[in-house]
């Protein structure tokens, strides 16, 4: 484990244990992993960091908006339409993943738009 384990204020850990009841060794509030013969409390279900790995890799992601502000808290992003952190895919990135869909159309109809309007086209007829 390294040095730097990320901790969680407690919006964060609630949020957290929710999604410890996703995970696929998660059974009544033990560990399948931990478990030697006997049974072990979740280590995560208790924490206020990030303790285990097989949480932070496989069910922490379904949390999109948690695992930005958690994992990569230097390089995340807040998006410019709903305010929501993300992490962008590149340098240029503006939106979260919901809204960057729905932006794409809207500038699109609006590239569109200009473009008619330029070349006249919505017109009868053309200026001489």
């Amino acid at each position: 484990m390294s040095d730097k384990l990320p901790r969680m204020d407690y919006r964060q850990h609630r949020r957290a244990r929710r999604l410890v009841h996703e995970c696929c060794n998660y059974d009544e509030g033990n560990c399948l992993l931990l478990d030697d013969g006997e049974p072990c409390v979740c280590v995560q279900s208790i924490s206020l960091s990030l303790m285990c790995r097989w949480f932070r890799v496989a069910v922490l992601p379904f949390d999109g908006e948690l695992a930005a502000a958690l994992l990569y808290r230097g390089s995340q992003k807040r998006c410019a339409v709903c305010g929501a952190a993300f992490v962008p895919k590149s340098n240029r990135g503006k939106y979260c993943p919901d809204c960057a869909g729905r932006m794409k159309k809207i500038k699109a109809a609006e590239r569109k738009r200009k473009q008619r309007h330029k070349c006249h086209a919505l017109e009868p007829f053309k200026p001489a």
